[in-house]
């Protein structure tokens, strides 16, 4: 045990470079790690304080562990959410910015090819081959979305039957489970669904006209909600089936806010604000809440440090727990809304807790995006509708806007819907210009892409082609039965088989022993680019 403690603790060592101080958790075997992911969904559940509907499964972990009581994601849409939690990276460095690159629906719209891979600087991974490098089994259950197609090394399962049970006996594993039953499209595909909560019961912001279709698609969207605690409750079962559940630190998230209009794809605090729970095997800090703000880009490099791995130089995200936690807590968070679909805006914002301060860099353009897809919604179709006829009060017209202010601030504790846009008053204008100096610090640190048109964007990463560069053939050097591999293009992952039919590639980190009578198989793929020929040999 001793001898696989050592090992593993090299591995880290080999794989990654730099240190911090050891804070909050330390562990003698590498942990076990469950990721229970869901789509679209804000704080509306029981353990903060929305009792809308039950949701028992999600309170459970929050009375066994710590609820994060200020957490955002980086945008208030899936892909760029997801491109910055997997890389822990801000979307807008990794070139990740814009709403969808593998899925372009409008290729007709915005001259885009119907999909691609963005391409970022050549030290960017996304992070579970990190975990894999040390050791680790890691599944994906199912959703990837990263901007990117992931190279093999990034995951042993990634698939609807992806499942920890899988691994090898006693090996560790990271294992993510992702609902979509909350999603935006759930709304209108689940219209037949029993309703958990009568219409009458929900609670309406004063942007939303009350009326009965409203009613009834919010009532849908919260027992949406109840339907997808029960799948928590599944997972869990699973975790107790397997006598796992005090061996394995557990963390329940969502990718961004609700999938409601005027909240999904929007940056202000709404769009961007999230649960996140982490329990731990020996419930330490039970029924506790932390306060402090968390970016989403810190769940890569916080699982790392779980793991016992520092954060990779090239993150720009912070441990929050683990023996590599960051020394200073934060003081901003940051988020970015781009091109959603097939419309274009650019938008920036910081908030600090208490305030929030957007930055328009668009403000000719209407605040309200005429997105196809969310037109499914039987509630958008209305609130137009309604518009067009001119019955809609003030505050639901401020979405409707023609254009937008160039600077917007809003005291998030005096205006939690944010309707009162403090930019102008004198009051405010030593935090305005505080704020405005954080953002325009954090585009310069964090190299914004967002200036960069698309398509410009996308002829940088391809070089000046019309398609994708291709990841070099890597080079195989056999010595004393011990295997070299190396690859010519720059930041290339390099996976490895000794049987064609072993389910997963494993990641390369340095020479490796070889039999006489063995076969081998390469492969390097850089994300963004194609991956290369697959090399194979006899020994």
């Amino acid at each position: 045990m001793l001898f696989r403690i050592v090992i593993f603790c090299s591995l880290c060592v080999i794989f990654l470079s730099g240190s911090s101080s050891p804070r909050h958790l330390e562990t003698t075997n590498p942990p076990n790690i469950l990721w229970i992911s869901v789509e679209d969904m804000s704080p509306h559940l029981g353990c903060y304080g929305d009792s809308t509907v039950p949701t028992p499964n999600i309170d459970r972990l929050a009375r066994e562990g710590v609820r994060y009581t200020q957490a955002f994601c980086t945008a208030g849409v899936c892909a760029p959410s997801r491109n910055a939690i997997i890389t822990g990276m801000y979307q807008t460095s990794t070139g990740g910015h814009n709403m969808r690159t593998m899925f372009n629906t409008f290729p007709e719209k915005t001259g885009l090819p119907k999909e691609y891979s963005i391409v970022p600087p050549p030290d960017v991974k996304a992070f579970p081959e990190y975990l894999r490098a040390a050791g680790y089994y890691c599944t994906n259950n199912d959703k990837t979305d990263y901007q990117f197609e992931p190279p093999s090394t990034v995951w042993d399962e990634s698939g609807k039957k992806a499942h920890w049970r899988n691994r090898k006996p006693g090996q560790p594993f990271f294992a993510v489970f992702n609902s979509v039953i909350t999603h935006e499209s759930q709304v209108w595909a689940r219209a037949g669904n029993p309703l958990r909560v009568s219409p009458a019961r929900v609670k309406l912001p004063p942007y939303y006209p009350d009326t009965e279709t409203v009613r009834t698609d919010v009532a849908r969207f919260y027992s949406n909600v109840s339907e997808m605690d029960d799948e928590v409750g599944q997972v869990l079962k699973q975790l107790e089936e397997d006598g796992l559940l005090d061996k394995t630190i557990v963390v329940f998230w969502s990718d961004h806010g609700d999938g409601l209009p005027f909240y999904k794809r929007e940056i202000y605090k709404r769009g961007l604000h999230v649960p996140l729970i982490v329990r731990f095997p020996d419930k330490r800090q039970a029924g506790t809440t932390d306060n402090q703000l968390i970016s989403m880009i810190d769940l890569a490099p916080t699982v790392l440090s779980l793991a016992n791995i520092p954060t990779p130089r090239q993150m720009q995200g912070q441990a929050f727990l683990g023996k590599h936690t960051a020394k200073q807590p934060r003081q901003y968070v940051f988020a970015a809304r781009d091109r959603l679909d097939s419309e274009y805006d650019r938008v920036r914002t910081v908030l600090d807790g208490k305030l929030q301060y957007v930055r328009n860099y668009r403000p000719e353009l209407p605040l309200y995006m005429d997105i196809e897809f969310r037109l499914q919604q039987p509630m958008m179709r209305e609130m137009l509708k309604l518009r067009d006829e001119g019955k809609l009060n003030a505050a639901q017209m401020f979405w409707f806007k023609p254009n937008k202010p160039k600077e917007e601030l809003y005291d998030l504790e005096k205006d939690p819907y944010e309707l009162n846009n403090l930019a102008g008053q004198a009051a405010y204008r030593a935090d305005l210009e505080r704020l405005r100096k954080q953002l325009e610090q954090w585009e310069r640190d964090t190299k914004d892409l967002g200036g960069v048109p698309e398509k410009e964007l996308v002829k940088r990463m391809w070089n000046g082609g019309s398609q994708p560069p291709a990841t070099q053939t890597p080079t195989v050097l056999l010595k004393n039965r011990s295997v070299t591999v190396s690859c010519p293009t720059q930041g290339a992952s390099i996976g490895y088989k000794t049987r064609w039919h072993d389910p997963s590639w494993r990641v390369y980190q340095k020479p490796f022993s070889v039999q006489p009578g063995d076969s081998l198989y390469i492969v390097a793929h850089r994300i963004g680019y194609q991956p290369s020929v697959v090399v194979k040999k006899r020994l």
